[in-house]
């Protein structure tokens, strides 16, 4: 597979995952969809747990949550390392095995991590977590794709960070815009004399 197809493939998987988080964040910022609370989800899910009977055998519910909360976010890292090192030049390895190697670094890492951190997120500002890591997908997404498609970019690497601050300043406003017209729609209009 020639490294602009990876590019291309990766970049618009990222773009993707960026863009449904990023939809979702500006609506939870704009107050059209409710805000993450870490912490009723917690206690309303250990609630559920308590109440089922404990499994005799395997435990899908507790090998589900684990697939979900660890494989798929490894996996999502695993994309991008294998793109980062894919694009690696000048070295004497092959860029792939390299690659192969950060991503399996990087998924031991997650699991390792996942078992570290076995209480609830509550204290980790999860809506505004969830917007960075939009504008991140987006931004990488995007830099990737344009590689793939043959962009050459003004300045390299560094328009990664361009595009997070454009993607940021984008997203506020796009938050702001609609949080304003969403309280406009709630509020009566004005009476204007003489109109």
């Amino acid at each position: 597979i020639s490294i602009e197809v990876l590019q291309v493939v990766v970049g618009l998987l990222l773009l993707i995952f960026g863009m449904q988080w990023l939809r979702k964040a500006i609506l939870r910022r704009s107050g059209m969809k409710a805000l993450h609370d870490e912490d009723a989800i917690f206690a309303a899910d250990m609630r559920e747990f308590a109440e089922e009977p404990l499994p005799e055998g395997f435990d899908w519910t507790g090998f589900t949550l684990s697939y979900k909360g660890v494989f798929l976010e490894g996996l999502e890292v695993a994309f991008i390392v294998l793109t980062f090192g894919a694009s690696a030049k000048g070295t004497a390895v092959n860029p792939f095995v390299l690659s192969g190697f950060g991503a399996l670094a990087a998924f031991a890492m997650v699991l390792a991590i996942g078992a570290i951190v076995r209480h609830p997120l509550s204290r980790v500002p999860e809506n505004d977590l969830k917007f960075a890591v939009g504008v991140l997908l987006a931004s990488f997404g995007t830099f990737w794709l344009g590689e793939g498609a043959g962009v050459s970019w003004v300045l390299s690497d560094g328009m990664i960070l361009v595009l997070a601050a454009g993607y940021t300043m984008l997203a506020l406003a796009l938050a702001s815009y609609l949080a304003r017209r969403r309280i406009m729609e709630l509020q009566p209009a004005p009476i204007v004399e003489g109109a």
